[in-house]
């Protein structure tokens, strides 16, 4: 019972790690976009 209970905290322990880190590279990849918006927009 307690090593279930292990390796599924386990497992989610890394599939919210994992999805920590997209959402590090979409806000990353966000801003990127917003600043190439705001040059695009001056320049219009």
């Amino acid at each position: 019972q307690d090593l279930v209970k292990s390796h599924l905290l386990l497992a989610v322990r890394e599939e919210v790690e994992a999805l920590r880190e997209q959402i590090r590279e979409l806000s990353e990849r966000r801003a990127a976009l917003e600043r190439e918006n705001r040059l695009l927009r001056a320049l219009a």
